[in-house]
C-alpha cells in the first residue's frame, strides 16, 4: 500500500492549522509562565521570607509545607484544564482540518 503524500507547506498555510498553533501556543505558553512563576515562589519565598513560610495554620503544618503541596493540586488542576480546552477546542479544530485535507 502506497503511503500518502501531503503537502507540508500548505497545510502550515492553511487558516485552520494557523489557528489551532496560534490557540495551543498561547494557551501553552501562558500557563507555562504561570506555572514557572508558581515553582519559582517556593524556594524564593522561602530563601526571601522565611517568617511568612514558618506560620503555623494547622498543628505542625506550617505555610511552606501547604504552599508546596499546593504545587502538586496546580499541576493537576492545569493538567486538568488542558484535558477540557483540548477536547472542546483544540480536537474540534483539529478534526476540522483534517476533514478539509481529505
Amino acid at each position: 500500500m502506497a503511503e500518502r503524500q501531503y503537502d507540508w507547506a500548505a497545510i502550515a498555510k492553511n487558516p485552520k492549522f494557523v489557528e489551532l498553533h496560534h490557540k495551543k501556543t498561547v494557551f501553552l505558553f501562558g500557563w507555562w509562565i504561570f506555572s514557572s512563576v508558581f515553582y519559582f515562589l517556593l524556594p524564593i519565598g522561602a530563601a526571601y521570607t522565611p517568617g511568612l513560610f514558618k506560620i503555623k495554620i494547622i498543628s505542625n503544618i506550617n505555610f511552606g509545607y501547604l504552599f508546596a503541596l499546593s504545587q502538586f493540586f496546580v499541576s493537576w488542576g492545569i493538567a486538568l484544564y488542558y484535558s477540557h480546552v483540548a477536547n472542546k477546542d483544540f480536537d474540534r479544530l483539529t478534526r476540522e482540518l483534517v476533514d478539509e485535507l481529505k
